[in-house]
Order: structure tokens, then sequence, then C-alpha cells
């Protein structure tokens, strides 16, 4: 018998509006007065915390500043919960809440709602939580709330839409089945005993739904849902501009709704790793040319020891990067590429704690060098590592980090507080993360002694190991093998020269001791303060041009520096690109241990090349940003390029490139088009064939030849004064341009498509079909990009519900925006398990059909709508001063002295009329005036079964268009 699906009694709904009233104001002070929550001086947010009757936990936010509102629901089921026989169960059930509820029957009504309005929304299942969010233009906060609670309370479960959802969750299962992060999931899993619920399939896919007459699933379904989801389970976040009394009022009467079960979280008691095989060695086949060690310790669950978190003292010590450390020793020994240290798994019943490094070639072959010396540092840090000294250098950043905390995004924050409410009581919940209460020794040692060799189970990531007696994972034939590690193995010593330069961190140097505000205004734009070419008689020759911007306007003593050395050389060439990269990961390597200590102080770096050429980022906290910057100028004056590190970085960036086609089909075909379009952009092909070829030495000419002739522009934003940024300047000049001449750097452009359809077929190896329309506009003028925008925004949810919710061609379906360099342009793009390009594009041709009868109807109340959801995220509001020193950035290199280019195209939007909207459609979508179609062919069974005989004649032709692709000119300006 199909089980029933109760619903509780609303009695709320007929109270009178005063008792309601009164009610909620003694509940509101009640709430406020039994939870205080700590939060940053610098948070002027407000918070209230409550507890529903049917015991649902909320935290309120309200920021009367906020453009966008967002919620969160987090329950405390997941992937842990399924049942042995239905693997995949609580993932299949986050998929159809979406699909319709009592109030809101139609299955796509709520995604349509939430897009229409300026909004996003998705969900996601763990091992223990479900996460339910979205965000949406603030003043629909209470209609979009309307329709989520439903979602908890009165769900439909249709079920016609059961079949088709399961085959949504298999083609989410089947695009991931060549990435290896999913792949070596699988042989964690495998490895858990069996008796742990983290062994299970958590995706699920066809064969673990089963829908049939014996085993209906959707009462399996409405079973577990009756039997999981309870609003005991649940923690709820909202964040919106409305008061905290209003958002209570939004919250109750619609999340007192949902049913308390007055059930209990499912325990995970069985270990998480079986000690009594310890110590061991599992070793995992990749696809990609990918080497990784992760080093596992079972431990005692930390849940309880937020308020000391001894697991971060321990881990803050064993991933440090700075000289001396085990990672300093390992890469200065061309042995590792990176290296992390933390807790892995945390069930409260038990945890790991994980030292993960990705190897170079030599470290995977010296794998028996390695060991040893983590475990030499292991001892040291076990024996003279504990210290009140460097608690109080960890508490004290974290108390800075803490007082001068930027707001994320609504979205986010409500996610990270929905989940933390699971863990934390709420007066905590604000300050949870940066809790460090006191000096905790003893716990320290406690985990310290669990990191021993005969505690360790060892996973090595490779590609093509030599695997003995091989097993396969079920669901994703992963390769891996199991072997138990000898004492030999483990115990011998460490190298002498190697653990001879070990050694502890010392005090950091980097840690802010000014953190005074700027007097004076906050400046709304960049002023010029110098020019490049021009004789100012600040720095010589004037050649670098500079910004300069006060910001104090989030309270926070930060800044941050661009510098860009704009150069010809940068896209003259494929060799040039890839002696670029390799330039940029000599100077990162070189700067990383003296500057690790600065990133644990707030402070941050980073070096990246681009199609002008190099740009150097310095940020953080403004007290040392001229020491770091100054640091950085200095290394790139004059790098330390060494053989060994030459060959490590170019066999890096070899396998990248290899890695590169092995991506899924959606991101190579998405990336061949922005290839063969952007001007100074080159092929993976002839990148590859240029870093085989380049020598040590033709790097170190070309660092050379890169400081003959630069067009630079400097930005410095935020807290500092004018003085520091001239400054700043005079010490650029000084160290890296005394010989420079300046030489103008243009932007690149895009190139024009021809017109009709351009049809490119890929050759990919992989299982699904890929598939993507890309629709270029004719200019790039505000008109035109206003209205490709706003088509974008139209017709995105639709041609979501219809191509992926109605028809099932794939998991990965989506249309977007596709503008590059002010080029605008749609694209649509499918990833499917099971359909041929052909019978894609058909369904794209008959949605076209279907479509332009919506448009046509479309009034002008709707219209307004959709004008206002872009334009909401053309204006969001910027929350850190990290958002406005990128918008500043992004204007200078786009030539905008006025900094006004979302002012611009928000009002171009504005004008689009709806007849501009249908013409626009027509020549774009529905005749395919310029667009180019990227195929590729899926090769798994029934998609390569026989040829395709109404695919175009030019099979494999990607080479061939890809040369008169780039033989394109520009597209017009105007």
């Amino acid at each position: 018998m199909m089980p029933t699906l109760t619903r509780p009694t609303r009695r709320n709904r007929f109270w009178p509006a005063a008792l309601t009233f009164l009610y909620l104001l003694v509940a509101s002070s009640f709430s406020l007065a039994a939870q205080e929550l700590t939060k940053s001086p610098n948070d002027a947010n407000l918070y209230r915390y409550l507890q529903l009757d049917n015991g649902l936990r909320v935290l309120l936010v309200s920021d009367k500043s906020a453009d966008k509102a967002a919620a969160s629901l987090n329950v405390a089921v997941g992937s842990g919960d399924d049942p042995a026989d239905r693997e995949g169960l609580a993932h299949f059930l986050e998929h159809m809440l979406f699909l319709g509820t009592e109030k809101y029957p139609e299955p796509g009504e709520y995604q349509q709602f939430i897009a229409s309005h300026g909004g996003s929304h998705n969900a996601f299942t763990a091992f223990q939580d479900t996460n339910y969010f979205f965000d949406v233009q603030a003043e629909f906060l209470e209609p979009a709330l309307d329709r989520f609670a439903q979602q908890f309370s009165a769900p439909l479960f249709t079920a016609e839409l059961v079949d088709r959802e399961r085959n949504a969750v298999h083609s989410e299962y089947s695009s991931k089945l060549k990435e290896d992060g999913r792949r070596f999931f699988s042989v964690r899993k495998a490895v858990t005993p069996a008796e742990h619920a983290f062994h299970q399939f958590a995706v699920g896919n066809l064969t673990t739904l089963e829908n049939s007459e014996q085993r209906p699933l959707r009462e399996d379904l409405v079973e577990f849902w009756q039997q999981h989801y309870s609003a005991n389970l649940m923690n709820l976040a909202v964040y919106g501009p409305q008061s905290l009394d209003r958002l209570e009022q939004l919250v109750r009467g619609r999340f007192d709704a949902i049913e308390d079960r007055k059930l209990t979280q499912k325990r995970h008691s069985a270990p998480l790793v079986d000690r009594e095989q310890l110590p061991t060695k599992v070793t995992v086949a990749s696809l990609k040319d990918i080497r990784n060690m992760s080093l596992v310790f079972p431990i005692a669950s930390q849940q309880d020891q937020y308020r000391t978190k001894p697991a971060r003292y321990v881990t803050n010590l064993l991933g440090h990067e700075g000289p001396g450390s085990l990672f300093d020793v390992l890469k200065r020994a061309g042995l590792a590429e990176s290296l992390s240290a933390g807790l892995g798994m945390d069930t409260g019943d038990g945890a790991t704690l994980e030292i993960s490094m990705a190897l170079t070639k030599q470290g995977l072959e010296q794998q028996n060098t390695i060991l040893p010396l983590v475990f030499a540092y292991i001892d040291k840090v076990r024996d003279n590592g504990i210290s009140e000294q460097r608690f109080e250098e960890m508490r004290k950043l974290a108390d800075i980090d803490f007082r001068f905390n930027e707001k994320s995004d609504p979205v986010h924050q409500v996610m990270r507080l929905a989940g933390q409410l699971q863990h934390y009581p709420a007066a905590d919940i604000l300050r949870a993360p940066w809790l460090l209460e006191s000096y905790a020794p003893g716990q320290y040692r406690e985990i310290l002694e669990q990191l021993t060799p005969d505690n360790l189970l060892l996973f090595v990531l490779q590609p093509e190991p030599d695997l003995g007696e091989a097993r396969a994972t079920q669901w994703y034939n992963t390769q891996w093998q199991q072997e138990p590690l000898s004492a030999q193995q483990l115990n011998q010593p460490a190298s002498a020269a190697l653990a001879s330069q070990l050694a502890l961190p010392q005090a950091n140097p980097f840690i802010p001791e000014n953190l005074a505000m700027l007097s004076g205004d906050t400046m709304n734009q960049p002023e010029q303060l110098l020019s490049a070419g021009a004789n100012d008689g600040v720095n010589n020759d004037g050649e670098i041009e500079l910004w300069y911007a006060r910001d104090t306007r989030f309270g926070t003593p930060k800044a941050n520096v661009y510098l860009s050395l704009r150069t010809p050389l940068a896209r003259e060439s494929a060799r040039n690109a890839v002696l670029l990269r390799l330039l940029t990961d000599a100077l990162n390597t070189n700067l990383n241990a003296w500057a690790y200590s600065a990133r644990l102080a707030g402070l941050d770096f980073s070096i990246y090349p681009h199609l002008r050429g190099l740009t150097l980022r310095v940020g953080g906290y403004s007290d040392q940003t001229s020491t770091l910057l100054r640091q950085i100028l200095q290394q790139v004056a004059n790098p330390e390029l060494t053989q060994q590190r030459f060959d490590i970085a170019r066999q890096n960036l070899v396998d990248s490139l290899v890695n590169q086609s092995r991506n899924r089909p959606s991101e190579q075909i998405t990336d061949y088009i922005q290839t063969a379009l952007l001007e100074g952009a080159w092929q993976n092909e002839d990148k590859l064939k240029a870093a085989q070829e380049v020598t040590l030495n033709d790097l170190q000419a070309f660092q050379q030849q890169l400081m003959t002739g630069l067009d630079p522009v400097m930005l410095v934003h935020g807290n500092l004064s004018a003085a520091s940024a001239l400054n700043m300047v005079q010490q650029a000049r000084a160290l890296i341009m005394a010989d420079s001449q300046y030489t103008k750097v243009e932007r690149s452009r895009i190139r024009q498509i021809p017109a009709g359809e351009t049809r490119v077929k890929m050759n990919i190896s992989h299982p699904d079909t890929g598939y993507a329309l890309y629709l270029q506009g004719l200019n790039t003028s505000l008109a035109e990009r206003a209205q490709y925008r706003l088509l974008t925004q139209i017709i995105r949810s639709p041609f979501y519900e219809n191509i992926r919710t109605q028809r099932q061609l794939g998991y990965i379906v989506y249309a977007t925006s596709f503008e590059m360099l002010e080029t605008p342009a749609l694209a649509l793009i499918v990833q499917s398990p099971d359909t041929r390009p052909q019978a894609i594009n058909t369904a794209v041709d008959e949605f076209m059909e279907s479509f332009a009868s919506t448009l046509a109807g479309l009034g002008s109340k709707e219209l307004e709508q959709e004008k206002q959801a872009v334009i909401s995220g053309i204006l969001e509001q910027e929350r850190q001063l990290g958002d406005i020193s990128g918008r500043f950035w992004s204007e200078i290199d786009r030539g905008n002295s006025h900094f006004d280019s979302r002012e611009q195209l928000a009002a171009a939007i504005e004008n689009v009329s709806l007849a501009q909207l249908q013409s626009t459609f027509r020549t774009a979508l529905e005749q395919r005036e310029r667009a180019l179609l990227v195929t590729s062919n899926g090769q798994s069974a029934g998609v390569n079964a026989e040829a395709d005989k109404t695919a175009p004649a030019s099979r494999g032709n990607a080479d061939e268009q890809m040369q008169k692709l780039r033989a394109q000119p520009p597209v017009a300006a105007r």
C-alpha cells in the first residue's frame, strides 16, 4: 500500500491578527533575551535565534542595506541514511522536493519564480546533511519563502515525475564517470568497512533507484521522507533587509507547518577505518596525469572541541609552508608540488586527520623517502611544537580576522549558518569558526599521539600504476589495490640531508600592528595620479599609469594593489604563452615559503599571466602591503631560475595540457569556442608542442626580453594614502623598469564568426555527448549587449525546464550569457549520457519554436520583471573591498575612465523593447544568423552503435574549422 502523506495542522493561520502580533512580540523578546549572539565588531547586521514549536531552529539576519535576500534549510539527513538496498535515495529525494507542492503543484514553478526575480537556487546532499538554498531580489523574499517552505511541509512527489527525475540522477552520475575526484572517492568508500554507511554509493543511478512493479520507487521515497525528514532535524537561516520582527513573521506560519516527527539524527558508531588492517597502502589508478599522496589517520571526533580546536593547532603546524616546513623541504627537493593538512571526515563518532600532497614524478618514485620525512616532522612537532606562544599567535590572528570579518554574499552566508546551527550553540554560531578559547596542550598531544606509522591508511593516486591483483569499484570501475605496509617501509630513518633542513615556524613577522583607518571620505572611483607616456616629473618618463582610490567603507584596514606588466610578447606566439606561464611558476615558487606567514596574517598575493602580460596583486591588511609588494618586485626583477624547478614546472604544464583533453565534453567544447574566437588564445596542441621544446635558456632569455618593453598600469585601492601609492610606483620603477621602454599594448578582441551556422565536430573520449550552440551578437554596442543579456535571462529557465526536466536529455543543461570582452553572445549547453548531437539539436529547434510564442505573449509587467532581474545582478551590492577592487581593475583594463560600465549597461537594458527582443530572438536563435555549433559524439553503447547519418559531413573537422575561425576579423565595436 502506498504510504499516506500526513500533514500537520496549521492552526495559527486562523488566529486573529492582534493575537498573532502580541504572540510575535512576546516570542521575539524571549528568543532575543535567551540567546545573545556574539558577533564581529565590524558586523552591522542584526541577528535573532529562535526555535519554532515544531523544533525547527531558525537564525534570522537583518541587513538593512541588502539588495538580495536568501534562505537555506539544512536537514540533518544525508546519504549516510540511505537504506542499504536503495543507495542514492537521499540524493533522489533532494531532486524530487523541487518538483511541485500542494500549493504550487507545477514542477518548474519554484525555479521559474526564483530565476525571474534575479535569483538562483540549488541543493546538495552530503553524508550527514542535505542543504537547500536560494537567493532572490530582496523585495520578493516573502513569496520565495512561501514556495521554499512548502517543499518541506507539503511536497507532492508526483508519480509521473519519478522516472523522469531518476533519469536526471543517473545523468548526474554518468557525467562524472571519468572525473578522477569521483573515481578516487569511490575507492575511499570501498576501503571503508562495510558496516559503516559511508561505504555505500551516495549518488544513485538507474540500477539503485530501480522503479518497477516489484520495487516501486515512489513508495520507498515517501517512506524515506516520512521516516527521516522532521522539523526537529532542520535548521533554517534567513537573510534580508527586512527587520527582525518582519523576518520572524515571514518564517512563522510557513515553516512551523513542517511536521515534527520527533526523530533523532542517525549515529555512525562503526569505525571509519578498520584499524586492524593498519598500516596499509591503497594505490588508485587515475585517468589524468595526477600524482597525489594522502596520509589518513583515524582519530577521535573533534566536534565537541570547537572552542579549543586542537586539530587546527596541529594541522596549522603540519601544513605550514614557511622556511624549513615539511612542504618547503619537499618542494626544494623536487618531490612535492603542494601540501595540505586538516580534518577529513568527522561524523561525531569518529574522524580522520589527513595530510595530502601533490607529488612530482620524482616524488612518486621516492615515496619511501617522503614517508619517513613526514613522520620525522610529526615527531618534531610532537617534541617541540606545543607552545603557548604559538597558540597566542594563532589566537591573535583569529581575533583580528573575526574583528574585521567581511561579509560574503547572502546565499553563502545562510548556507554556512544553517549548517553551523547543526553543530554549535546559537550563542556561538557567528564566532565559532574563529573561536580559540584557551591553550590546550593535552588535546594537542592526544591528537599527535595518534599520528604514528602503525595508525596509517596511505592512499596514492597515479596514472597507470603497476597493480598486481587489481580490484575495481562497482559504479566507477576505478582500478585499485590494497596492500599492507611493512614496519621496514615505515620505520626506516628519514634522509639525514632532508631531515636536517626541517624546522618549526618562527614567530610571524607579518602580524599587523597598525589597524587604524585612514581619515577622509571614501572615493567613489579611482583618480589617475600618473599617466603612461607623459612627462609628469614623478617617475622620470612617466611610464607607469597609476590609479588611486581611498576606500574605508567597510571599516576594515585593508587594501588591494594591482600592477599589470603589459607586454606585446604575451600573445605573440604559443611559445611565449608557455614561457610566460613558466616564469609565473618560478616567481610564485620562489616567493611561497617567505610569503606563507604573510598569508596566515591576512595578506595574500597572486602572480598570474594573461593575454596582455603579467599581473601582480597584493591584498590584505594595509599595514604590511608595501613590504610584501617590495619583495615581489625584487623577485620579478631578479628571479631565481633553476634547472630543477624548470623541469618540474614544464612537466606540470605538459600534464595540465594533456589533462584538458580528458575534461568533460561540456568543458572541452566551451574551451574550443573561447580558443577559436579570442585573439591571443592558443590551441592546447600548439602550447603542448611549445612546452615540450622550450629550455631553461629560452626562459632566461624571455625573462630579460620581457622587461625591455612594457605598458605598465597600477591600481592602489583601500586603506592606503596617495603618498603610499606614489611610493609604490617609485619602487616598481626602480626595481623593474629602469631599462624599460614604454610600449603600448592594446586589448585583445573577439573574432566575428561567419554568417550562418558553422558546425564543428570534436572527437572527445567520454561516454557523454557534448553540445554547445554559441550565438554571437552583431557588434559590441550597449544596445546589442543589453538585448542578449535580457534574452538570456528570459530563456534560461524555460530552456532548462524543457531540455533537462521534461525531455531528460542530460544533467548538465543550461543557457548562459557567453559575453567575452564586451562581445555579446548566448550559449546553449547540453551534456547527455544517451542522446546524439542531432537529436539534441532537433530538441533545441523544437524548443525555439515553442518559445517564440511564449516570447510573443510576454506582457509589459513580465518584461519589466525580467529586466529588473538582470539589472539586479549587474548592479548587485558589493560586500567586500576585493569586489570593488576587481571591478575597478576591470574598468581600467577596458579603458573606461568613468568607471560606469555597469550603470550604462543597466540603463540600456531598461530601454530594450519587446519588439527588439523578438527581432534578436528570430535572427540569433531561430535563424542562427551567426551561430557556432560545436558537438562531440558520446562513446557509450547506443550512441556510436552505428554511423550518425544525420550528422553534418564535417565529422572530426575541429582543426580545420579552428583555422578558419582564427582568420576571421574582429567583431565590430559599434
